[in-house]
């Protein structure tokens, strides 16, 4: 974890790109743990949950650049309701995790700190694999 003294001066865009991906992920969070409960099958549900728990990996490591730039606890709310039914919670969730991947490139390329430049990017290939994953559950549910 990366540690600053008092006088640096985190860019704005930083923090509000912190604090964006927070309430995307914990927005995240709470929807696959509905997806995942709602699972058709075995593979599925487990799969969501695993994608569930990189979702609160990113969300502590966001949650804890964002405390050490500002000196704050992140106050994360949720930003999108999750659909109540599965076929429309997958399709949501693959879009989503879609436009956060094209989010996550912009952040790290606007992220002047190495440590938040590697945040986004990590995260970033992580939401793209969770977007495969969801895109190949929705075609199942098309083939069913």
């Amino acid at each position: 974890m990366y540690y600053y003294t008092w006088d640096y001066r985190a860019p704005a865009s930083s923090i509000a790109d912190l604090e964006k991906a927070i309430n995307g992920e914990y927005s995240a969070i709470a929807c696959y743990e509905r997806l995942a409960a709602a699972a058709p099958s075995e593979e599925e549900r487990t799969q969501i949950t695993e994608i569930r728990k990189d979702e609160i990996r990113h969300y502590q490591t966001f949650a804890g650049l964002y405390t050490s730039l500002t000196g704050r606890q992140p106050a994360p709310v949720i930003n999108e309701p999750c659909p109540s039914v599965y076929r429309d919670g997958l399709h949501f969730a693959f879009k989503d995790e879609q436009n956060t991947v094209d989010f996550y490139h912009e952040a790290a390329d606007r992220a002047s700190d190495p440590a938040v430049k590697q945040a986004f990017l990590r995260a970033a290939a992580d939401e793209q694999n969770h977007a495969v994953w969801f895109l190949y559950f929705l075609t199942k549910q098309a083939r069913d």
